[in-house]
């Protein structure tokens, strides 16, 4: 990768629009991100690519040191069914921004990806709705299929490239997609299709149908997951990368990831509490405030709220990671997955009733689909 080696098993924090929301590239870099992700999808909308281009790259205009992917904005433009028309060619659909009409095509979307200057690119592809019937499911796969062809022969040369894995639900069609992507001439594969409203039992299934078929030589990227349990029990499964938006969102919200489960800091009984929010993490929030004081702010509309809490989530994924890849080096694993969930699920069922509840699967993006487009997640 042109900007450096990058450890895995790694978790990319989502910048869609050239940020990550609340966080600076500077405070990311502390905490041991190598790699984030932006979206194509947006990124050509606003601020365009060829701006981007003429900056130098997205590295440059973000002052970004480290790794970047870029997504296709497949899963943007797929979502959006009200706005856009599918064709074996690609998709037309119409700008959130100012009610233009644009057409994404294969060698349409490589050519914006390598203006943008990611190190790792995306084939287009399409996502499936969830639920859908299985003669969708075989339409997209197939289509996907075709356009991960015509993504690769448009992809740049010093971009490392990525085709996706769909299928669905479906188990014959999710060894069929994973055994036609490994068959392309790819430098990862992604299994995307996930986390859109299907429950963690079936995402698993599509993540133990599909890696059978991969390369173990080639990166293993699962999109738009998850939840510190899907990350570790995934790894187990042989993923390599992930991505997802829950500790930037749900921390935005008052949701906050600890090491005796999450919590929602809003809650009464944090009114008094001058206790850090996770006595065992040595992140700057919790090394410098207090339960109460994160509380109050929320409760005062602070914007500090949002980016101490955002902080503190991402903190808790770095090191979770970190300590993944560790544990892998030593040979226990296993081991690690027990003693982490131990402690994570210890107040699980005590703090269930205090979350925010939030939309955070596709199924909930589909139903407020402008909304999220909107928003840059």
């Amino acid at each position: 990768m042109n900007s450096g080696t990058v450890e895995t098993p790694v978790f990319m924090p989502v910048g869609t629009q050239g940020t990550v929301k609340a966080m600076s590239q500077q405070e990311l870099a502390s905490m041991g991100f190598e790699i984030i992700l932006g979206n194509t999808y947006h990124l050509y909308l606003r601020p365009g690519a060829e701006l981007i281009q003429r900056a130098g790259g997205l590295h440059k205009f973000i002052n970004w040191h480290g790794g970047m992917l870029t997504d296709s904005g497949g899963f943007q433009v797929f979502s959006l069914e009200h706005i856009r028309k599918i064709g074996e060619d690609g998709v037309v659909f119409r700008s959130y921004v100012d009610g233009s009409y644009h057409e994404f095509t294969p060698e349409r979307v490589m050519e914006i990806q390598s203006a943008i200057g990611a190190d790792i690119v995306m084939a287009f592809d399409e996502c499936a709705p969830y639920p859908c019937e299985k003669d969708y499911a075989v339409e997209a796969m197939r289509r996907t299929h075709e356009w991960a062809k015509r993504s690769q022969d448009s992809a740049g040369a010093d971009q490392a490239f990525f085709g996706i894995v769909q299928g669905s639900v479906y188990q014959d069609l999710r060894a069929e997609s994973a055994e036609f992507i490994a068959s392309l001439d790819t430098d990862g594969i992604a299994i995307g299709g996930v986390s859109v409203g299907e429950g963690k039992q079936l995402m698993m299934n599509a993540v133990d149908w599909s890696v059978p078929h991969l390369p173990e030589h080639k990166v293993r990227y699962l999109m738009g997951v998850g939840t510190p349990e899907d990350l570790i029990d995934s790894v187990v499964r042989g993923i390599d990368m992930f991505d997802c938006v829950l500790p930037t969102r749900l921390g935005r919200n008052g949701s906050l990831y600890t090491t005796y489960g999450r919590i929602n800091i809003k809650n009464n009984r944090f009114i008094d509490d001058l206790t850090p929010i996770d006595p065992e993490c040595d992140c700057w929030c919790c090394r410098n405030h207090s339960a109460a004081y994160l509380r109050h702010l929320y409760k005062c509309d602070e914007i500090l709220a949002s980016r101490l809490a955002t902080y503190h989530n991402l903190h808790f994924y770095a090191t979770l990671m970190r300590r993944i890849r560790q544990a892998v080096e030593q040979g226990r694993l296993m081991e690690y997955r027990k003693e982490f969930l131990e402690k994570y699920r210890k107040h699980a069922a005590a703090v269930h009733d205090e979350l925010p509840r939030l939309e955070t699967d596709r199924e909930g993006r589909m139903r407020s689909g402008m909304e999220y487009v909107e928003k840059g997640e």
